[in-house]
């Protein structure tokens, strides 16, 4: 198989387009993040990368707390707009007819639409370039129950998240296995 060789550039996906909220109930904002992951286990830290001119790096930098909400497939023009527009020209939140509810453990609200929030406080900063990465623990996770069984298990592949790759939205298809599948050994079957 033959490859061709470009530049170095920005071209891992799918990655999850994060609607971040800051700010607080008072005076939030919405901002779509594509640069963002998980960094540690313990503690359960994350990062998302912001342009230093976006409205909500300021808001972020003054309240030092923020909140990952991931979004669904059927909310993909949503995360388009609010990744296009400035909240510091136009109350993008009104504008989608976006919900917020308080935030548990951070002054930040979180998107009720979104069937997963991370609530976030910021750790630390490093200016990168373009954008500056704010590092950050995440002090509580809310999660949409109807996507929790009977037995606490968080069944995220029924919330139809949405995924972003390379300048283009994709609904999350079909499960392909869990983690541990390919070394978990067979159960015996007892015949008794």
């Amino acid at each position: 198989m033959s490859k061709l060789t470009w530049k170095g550039s920005a071209l891992l996906g799918p990655v999850p387009p994060a609607l971040v909220t800051c700010g607080t109930m008072d005076a939030p904002n919405v901002i779509t993040i594509a640069w963002t992951g998980i960094v540690c286990t313990h503690p359960a830290m994350t990062y998302i990368s912001v342009r230093p001119t976006r409205h909500s790096y300021k808001l972020i930098e003054e309240t030092g707390e923020f909140v990952i909400n991931l979004p669904t497939s059927a909310m993909a023009k949503t995360v388009d707009f609010c990744g296009m527009k400035s909240g510091a020209k136009l109350d993008k939140i009104a504008k989608c007819g976006l919900a917020l509810e308080a935030g548990t453990a951070v002054s930040a609200p979180v998107l009720s639409q979104c069937p997963v929030s991370l609530e976030c406080r910021v750790t630390q900063k490093h200016p990168l370039g373009s954008h500056t990465m704010f590092l950050a623990e995440i002090v509580a996770v809310q999660v949409e129950e109807r996507f929790v069984d009977s037995k606490g298990k968080l069944n995220l592949q029924q919330a139809g998240l949405l995924a972003y790759a390379h300048g283009e939205y994709f609904a999350l298809g079909r499960k392909c296995g869990d983690f541990g599948f390919s070394v978990r050994k067979k159960k015996k079957m007892n015949r008794s």
